[in-house]
């Protein structure tokens, strides 16, 4: 009975997508994600704080956890960008370099496999230009409705980027162990390399790690039969509506198909263009600049001159 019930529902979305008018050239749809990433401020060194203190720290880094974007996509670009809105004071922005993490204006071609990611970092504006990367997607028969839309299963495994804050946690005092196991093994090099990590070893990246690859879980339609999804997800028969990685998910809201008023789906230019790789060399290389000037003897630099 339920192969039967998978069999029709499937038979009803064939009919379904015949029956939408996706051939013209001009077709346009906008789908409203609501995304979200939880934090365990435990795993953060929380556990000596009241639930007041906690609330008050999540309270302050919600626009940073909890943020709207807009997917505008046709039958083979798209772009993905974090709906504008007034923030109140003392929000998330003032946490340090985590909002340097999150990406500007992102542009998916899915024809030519090509993504291309707008990002300041530290005043300087840059273009990252990278390949569309494939995920191996396993279909699943299981479904969902998501507002008005049958919705089917699909998970893959993902490879995690050195500084997905999404996925960022504490390092354990087990991998930190094993580290320094690691590096006592090369102590001339440590000894002589004088971008070692410090004795202290409080520099923001040292403190954290990140998965290597994830499992991601995605709810497609059908329906809308585009190949296309929000951030770098894509690649499954249908709109891709909700997304679940590690500690984030990403829950379409509302879909607008063929609005009355089109916007322009463009490349993004600005910026000085680099690969992901190059542009996380980049970010190493500040942070260990950060890292000799303000985590030397005293904290202050170690007495260095202007």
């Amino acid at each position: 009975m339920n192969q039967f019930y998978k069999f029709v529902a499937i038979l009803c979305l064939v009919f379904t997508t015949a029956s939408f008018s996706y051939a013209q050239q001009d077709f346009q749809g906008k789908a409203y994600y609501q995304t979200k990433t939880t934090m365990d401020l435990d795993n953060w060194g929380g556990r000596q704080m009241s639930e007041q203190q906690k609330k008050q720290i999540m309270e302050r880094m919600k626009s940073m956890l909890e943020k709207t974007y807009v997917l505008t996509f046709s039958q083979t670009e798209s772009t993905y960008k974090e709906e504008e809105k007034l923030e109140a004071p003392g929000s998330g922005r003032g946490f340090g370099m985590m909002g340097s993490f999150t990406g500007g204006a992102q542009y998916k071609n899915i024809k030519d496999k090509q993504m291309l990611q707008e990002q300041e970092f530290f005043g300087k504006q840059f273009l990252i230009v990278d390949a569309l990367k494939d995920l191996d997607w396993e279909l699943s028969g299981e479904t969902r409705q998501i507002g008005q839309y049958m919705c089917f299963k699909a998970t893959a495994v993902k490879t995690v980027d050195e500084f997905d804050w999404t996925s960022m946690r504490r390092r354990s005092d087990r991998n930190k162990e094993n580290e320094t196991k690691e590096q006592s093994k090369d102590s001339l090099k440590v000894e002589t390399d004088s971008t070692a990590t410090n004795s202290t070893g409080k520099d923001f990246m040292s403190e954290i790690e990140v998965p290597k690859e994830i499992t991601v879980t995605a709810w497609y339609t059908p329906q809308i039969p585009v190949n296309n999804g929000p951030g770098e997800y894509w690649g499954l028969p249908g709109l891709i509506l909700e997304i679940n990685a590690d500690r984030t998910t990403m829950l379409c809201s509302k879909i607008v198909l063929n609005p009355s008023e089109k916007d322009e789906i463009k490349k993004p230019s600005k910026g000085k263009e680099v690969t992901r790789d190059e542009y996380n060399t980049i970010m190493k290389q500040k942070m260990e600049e950060m890292r000799e000037m303000y985590g030397g003897r005293g904290g202050r630099g170690g007495g260095r001159g202007r």
